[in-house]
């Protein structure tokens, strides 16, 4: 018994269909997971201010956490999915929010490179050192200063304290997940005569992976490169 072919007036609709449900995806959560490629990958775009635990003006372009979090356990769980490029051009944002989407890339097992276009400024430090290999532009820049409050702060041993043990915190994350030595860190997190209005280290691509904080210059070419050699490879976890 012969099955009928596929009329080819179907298949142009079905491309249609395939480009709109992606073009849903990226207006709804900012992402998207082409299937026409080599393997399939799944693409996150972190831009602008990372939005936690408060709402933010409405002009202010955002990345939410909790759109992001089931993002992550999605792509993590489903097998169609072989790995994750994450996009970054942020100025930072919430420190925990955004800590809390840096571990939970940090701790994937499929592969992940992440990429700095433009800025990966503040949190967004961490972020770009959780992906399994990072890349940055030549013309990107990432600002690295110590954690900053907003709002009534009382002026208390004990709020000097927490910020410290937060500060803590992306340290040793950020070494954990780079090339970077503690001390090397915190002497660009406290640099005085970089900023003119605050403290810290602004650092170009090249000087980025001079540092250790990156692993290599790139753009999204080189970046997807690497992440098909890392599906092809077996990688995923980053070592101990």
């Amino acid at each position: 018994m012969t099955h009928a072919a596929t009329p080819a007036a179907e298949l142009p609709d079905e491309q249609e269909n395939d480009q709109n449900q992606q073009t849903e995806q990226i207006i709804r959560t900012g992402s998207v997971t082409p299937e026409g490629g080599k393997h399939i990958i799944h693409c996150l775009t972190v831009v602008g201010q990372i939005e936690g635990h408060y709402i933010l003006p409405p002009q202010n372009k955002t990345t939410k956490y909790e759109h992001v979090i089931p993002q992550l356990v999605a792509i993590e769980q489903d097998p169609r999915i072989e790995g994750l490029l994450i996009i970054l051009n942020t100025v930072g944002g919430d420190v925990e929010a955004g800590l809390a989407i840096a571990e939970l890339i940090s701790g994937m097992k499929k592969p992940t490179v992440s990429l700095v276009l433009g800025g990966g400024h503040s949190i967004g430090v961490p972020l770009a050192c959780s992906a399994r290999v990072s890349l940055i532009c030549p013309s990107a820049t990432m600002t690295i200063h110590p954690v900053r409050m907003n709002g009534l702060v009382l002026c208390v041993p004990q709020s000097l304290s927490y910020i410290d043990r937060m500060q803590d915190r992306i340290i040793r994350f950020v070494t954990q997940n780079s090339r970077i030595s503690e001390g090397d860190f915190r002497a660009l997190m406290t640099n005085t005569g970089e900023l003119v209005t605050d403290v810290g280290t602004i650092l170009d691509g090249e000087k980025a992976v001079e540092a250790g904080l990156i692993d290599r210059l790139g753009s999204l070419g080189d970046a997807i490169g690497e992440l098909y050699r890392l599906i092809e490879a077996g990688e995923g976890a980053q070592p101990a």
